[in-house]
């Protein structure tokens, strides 16, 4: 597909399947589903549903600031729960990560998810514009270098 670009960050779980930690097409970076796992280590984080979910949430805020963009930019959230009744729980850890913008949302409970966990999320982010690297002052011709 022309203009599909793989992303990856040393910074946040990498993959353990056949599948890209995200990917960013049109404008448009695409998480992969989260799981709970400690970046540093790469272990589980096994707690409460508020621990897993802040572990989670925690991965793709460090995709998404890696990929250039903010919590604010991201516009979709598919939720999985394996059990519907910690909704107001996960609730109150999600939404100190989109307190000012929330993204759309679907929630909803799953009949397993990997690894035995409480939670996954995957995430749709729009990425700003990038600015040139050294940027011209307005009008001017001459490279930032050149000195009269």
């Amino acid at each position: 597909m022309a203009g599909k670009k793989v992303f990856f960050t040393q910074k946040a779980p990498e993959p353990k399947g056949p599948y890209s930690q995200a990917v960013i097409h049109d404008g448009l970076l695409y998480i992969s589903g989260q799981v709970p796992v400690d970046p540093a280590t790469g272990e589980l984080v096994r707690g409460t549903i508020e621990e897993e979910t802040e572990a989670v949430l925690n991965n793709i805020k460090i995709i998404t600031e890696e990929a250039g963009a903010d919590m604010d930019c991201v516009l979709k959230v598919t939720c999985y729960l394996a059990d519907i009744h910690d909704f107001p729980r996960f609730n109150v850890v999600y939404e100190k990560y989109f307190a000012q913008y929330p993204p759309a949302r679907t929630t909803s409970q799953a009949g397993k998810l990997p690894l035995d966990v409480q939670v996954e999320m995957d995430a749709i982010v729009a990425l700003p514009p990038r600015k040139p690297r050294y940027p011209r002052p307005q009008g001017s011709r001459r490279p930032l270098n050149d000195k009269k």
